[in-house]
């Protein structure tokens, strides 16, 4: 299973979740799964980048993922 590492400004949203395995073939399904569980983050994950093994990606929807990929969402970055 792939494992997602999600954004600590997130936690209230996920129960305090940081961390979680999920298992799916394109970051699509995986960003399902994450608002299936944690609906609350639905709206976030319009405005993230997704790093998938190392590689960050502004629209990554249909990157096939391995099952041990590392997927960190990257939320937008503000300042001047």
């Amino acid at each position: 299973m792939a494992t997602v590492y999600l954004p600590s400004g997130w936690s209230g949203a996920t129960g305090g979740v940081t961390e979680i395995s999920i298992d799916a073939p394109r970051v699509h399904e995986l960003l399902r799964s994450l608002t299936e569980r944690f609906p609350a983050i639905a709206a976030q994950l319009d405005a993230v980048s997704i790093a998938v093994d190392g590689q960050i990606y502004h629209d990554a929807e249909f990157v096939t993922l391995k099952r041990d990929s590392e997927i960190h969402l990257l939320p937008p970055v503000s300042g001047g």
